[in-house]
């Protein structure tokens, strides 16, 4: 028995169709021009070529030539498609006393199908429907050759691809056809233009509504399926995860808890990307790979930093346990960041995952408005997968006077590290605290963080001190030489 639906050659695409397109019916690739129509069609007829199908490729905008470029473009080879250029004089676009509605389109309908007879093809693309459309201006007319057409096809188990420019008449054909897909693209203020499609409708078959992103590069589309985080739920159990530091698992009861997000935040130089470092090569240390996303700085500085305080982070991304790659915001979009997560998880196994930081991933967004419901996405399927989730996030400002948070998704994360700078005795210290930890108690106290030669360092809680977040603290102790250096260790 045969499958209900033809694979549609494209990586991505039969995901977010709920299988292909319809076998023996007719589907729409509507789009404006460059949105990649033409090469949707040719990877469909391609991957029927590959299973031994018969494919028809049936041209009334581009010539056989034009089409073939296009292939070789990509790289591709035609072998077992069958490509016919229809003229306008094959289509009956003549100068008549008659309107156009009565005889020359029956005449181009009726030529269209001559060819198809003859081919007896299981696969067809007709690119585009303009030429058609021109022959009337009545919908009438137009939409009972339509439906000819179905009939036609349908009686043939033969699958259909109709190529059309967004125009007003598209309630016509979106009530014939028995699936649409929609391709847009926008040209951002910096960037590269940013591509999406949408399945419009697909009758009988269930599929992935809304938006998703795709690309077109050398070698055809890439589909990227919006992350769904319902469809990944699991059972799972709890368990805490060392990070490393006995002082910050300490703070945390025990460990981070695996399955959540943590986010880093504070301002630039509190030491969030050196815990963040931290807790990528202890997992490493455990045998979990991870995957390290950099945003705002090149790897090298990243590596630099990590050496300056004994982190020998190449090593372990030599062995294969952390992957770390530079992000260019401006060439990616959430949609093709998401699939890259999904691919490292479900295929490579990753265990835990770094943004450092979400200020510049925020630039990838076409909307910074939506930026915290897909980092819910984003981390709830992660969660469900027993990933454990690291943001950073830096607020700008340098006191707490003056500090302030581009955006709010504190609430998005399960457990919040802040990060401070505080001065004393003429020198700035760091500070780090708990915000918050919805997986379990935790320490509410706050604590120095040291970033030297030796390591990442977490003292003993601050407690001789009011006012650490406020950036200027007052002293409540009994007595502390800020001069006598054992003395001066009672902070750190």
């Amino acid at each position: 028995m045969s499958k209900p639906f033809s694979a549609s050659g494209v990586d991505g695409l039969d995901e977010v169709l709920g299988g292909g397109y319809p076998r023996g019916q007719i589907s729409l690739i509507r789009g404006a021009s460059g949105a990649g129509k033409t090469t949707l069609s040719l990877q469909f007829l391609m991957a029927g070529a590959r299973q031994g199908e018969r494919t028809l490729y049936l041209g009334t905008s581009e010539t056989e030539d034009e089409i073939r470029k296009i292939a070789e473009s990509h790289g591709w080879s035609l072998d077992g498609v069958a490509v016919h250029h229809h003229t306008g004089q094959e289509l009956g676009l003549q100068q008549t006393m008659i309107h156009p509605a009565e005889i020359e389109l029956p005449q181009a309908m009726e030529s269209m199908l001559s060819i198809v007879r003859q081919a007896t093809p299981d696969r067809v693309v007709i690119d585009s429907l303009a030429e058609i459309r021109v022959l009337t201006q009545d919908e009438f007319w137009y939409r009972r050759q339509l439906a000819t057409l179905k009939r036609h096809f349908a009686d043939n188990r033969c699958t259909v691809l109709v190529v059309e420019l967004p125009s007003k008449d598209q309630p016509t054909l979106d009530s014939i056809l028995t699936s649409i897909v929609e391709l847009t693209q926008t040209t951002p203020a910096y960037g590269p233009d940013r591509r999406r499609l949408r399945i419009a409708k697909v009758r009988g078959q269930d599929f992935a509504a809304g938006y998703h992103d795709y690309r077109i590069r050398r070698g055809g589309i890439d589909v990227f399926p919006r992350l769904t985080a319902a469809e990944h739920r699991q059972a799972l159990s709890s368990e805490q995860v060392s990070t490393g530091l006995p002082q910050l698992d300490a703070m945390l009861k025990g460990g981070l808890s695996r399955g959540t997000s943590i986010l880093l935040l504070g301002p630039s130089g509190t030491g969030k990307s050196i815990i963040a470092t931290q807790l990528a090569i202890a997992a490493a240390q455990r045998g979990e790979r991870s995957a390290f996303y950099v945003f705002d700085e090149r790897v090298h500085t990243l590596y630099q930093r990590a050496a300056s305080i004994g982190l020998d982070l190449p090593a372990h991304v030599e062995s294969g346990m952390i992957l770390v790659q530079q992000i260019d915001p401006a060439e990616l979009t959430s949609g093709q960041f998401s699939h890259a997560i999904r691919e490292l998880v479900e295929k490579k196994g990753m265990r835990l995952l770094v943004l450092d930081s979400l200020n510049g991933y925020a630039y990838a967004m076409p909307e910074e408005r939506l930026l915290s419901v897909h980092l819910h996405e984003l981390s709830s399927y992660l969660n469900q997968r027993a990933v454990t989730s690291i943001f950073s996030m830096t607020q700008h400002g340098l006191i707490s006077e003056n500090i302030e948070q581009p955006f709010d998704i504190s609430y998005v994360a399960d457990t919040v590290l802040l990060f401070r700078h505080f001065e004393f005795a003429g020198q700035i210290h760091k500070a780090i605290s708990v915000y918050k930890c919805r997986s379990g108690p935790h320490e509410s106290t706050i604590r120095e963080l040291q970033i030297t030669a030796n390591g990442v360092q977490v003292g003993k809680p601050l407690t001789q001190f009011q006012g650490i977040l406020t950036g200027s603290p007052r002293f409540t102790g009994d007595r502390l030489d800020v001069h006598d250096r054992d003395d001066r260790s009672a902070i750190r």
